[in-house]
């Protein structure tokens, strides 16, 4: 993340935001009163759903238990999993 003033972001604000928009870079703008975040809206909504998702109660601990039946091979093809729908 690159950290900037506010008078450095107002005047690179264009670049910024076409950093934050297509190269997926975070800006961190400094001013007196605290400091903002640049990211785009793609990265945002990305922060908001994985905060929605590990709020779910349970789906930490479906996940773990999920990733070591992976490590172990407990797998099925994706045929097998999804049966005539595939």
């Amino acid at each position: 993340m690159t950290t900037m003033t506010a008078t450095t972001a107002r005047r690179e604000f264009f670049d910024l935001v076409k950093g934050a928009a297509e190269g997926h870079k975070t800006f961190r703008i400094q001013h007196r009163q605290g400091a903002a975040v640049l990211l785009s809206e793609t990265d945002y909504d990305g922060l908001l759903e994985t905060l929605e998702l590990l709020s779910i109660p349970g789906f930490h601990a479906s996940i773990k238990k999920s990733v070591a039946q992976m490590q172990r091979g407990e797998t099925v093809a994706l045929a097998e999993a999804l049966g005539d729908q595939a």
